[in-house]
């Protein structure tokens, strides 16, 4: 496990070059199907992250935002896969914020058992290994846990608002908030500087895996509304809503 979360983590690292390779171009910007935006930053990374999992691993199958999406008639029968977002946070991306991330997980009967983030702008990178969760700077690698607080830190989307999330804010009293974009919720709770992360909008299985991974690794949990933890093994690529606590 530790030889396959190394060979994740450098794989993690080239595809952030190889997107801070386009972070100062002038990018074109295509619309999805879906409306979400993408550039050649995703697919430049996408590839690389596909190509190196396959030599890595070439057994095991690879669910990517950016890639043609296999049908459940096939994925129902994978007992483990990867799950890969290239570059989540694309709008962070066009909006230099820095704030996106590389987000690479391995699911295991529909749970996310080893994961990578990588923020290649910030230059820091969180792992999780389902039991312990690290964070890597460039002044080393070190674990981290949750950290209880008197006034709970909510961290929220500063491209999703919405009203129960305004709901939800004021059935937990007092608190206080910080906006920040893609996985880097998760980091923020896995790393202590935050104590909750709801999210009531759209999120899709690639946008949460690695995330969850790292914040139940530093002993968070990610339940949908109805307490169960978020699963991997189902039909839908959209996610319920959850929260990260």
């Amino acid at each position: 496990m530790t030889v396959l979360i190394d060979a994740i983590y450098n794989i993690a690292l080239d595809a952030g070059k190889s997107i801070m390779a386009h972070y100062h171009s002038n990018l074109t910007i295509d619309n999805k199907a879906d409306n979400s935006p993408v550039t050649v930053a995703d697919l430049a990374a996408n590839e690389i992250i596909i190509s190196q999992l396959q030599q890595l691993t070439p057994d095991i199958p690879i669910l990517s935002e950016e890639s043609p999406h296999t049908d459940w008639q096939q994925r129902q029968h994978w007992q483990s896969f990867w799950l890969v977002d290239p570059l989540d946070g694309t709008k962070e991306f066009i909006n230099k914020n820095g704030e996106f991330t590389v987000n690479i997980a391995l699911i295991e009967n529909g749970k996310p058992v080893l994961a990578v983030i990588y923020a290649p702008a910030l230059n820091k990178a969180w792992l999780g290994n389902g039991k312990t969760a690290w964070l890597v700077t460039k002044a080393g690698k070190d674990t981290i846990r949750l950290l209880p607080s008197t006034i709970p830190t909510v961290v929220g989307s500063r491209s999703h608002p919405s009203a129960e999330f305004d709901v939800y804010l004021q059935q937990l009293g007092e608190h206080k908030l910080v906006e920040v974009g893609s996985s880097l919720k998760f980091c923020l709770v896995a790393e202590g500087r935050a104590q909750y992360y709801p999210r009531f909008g759209p999120t899709m299985m690639w946008d949460t895996a690695a995330g969850q991974c790292i914040a139940e690794s530093a002993g968070a949990t990610v339940n949908d509304l109805d307490g169960f933890p978020l699963r991997y093994d189902r039909e839908s690529l959209l996610n319920p809503y959850f929260v990260v606590s």
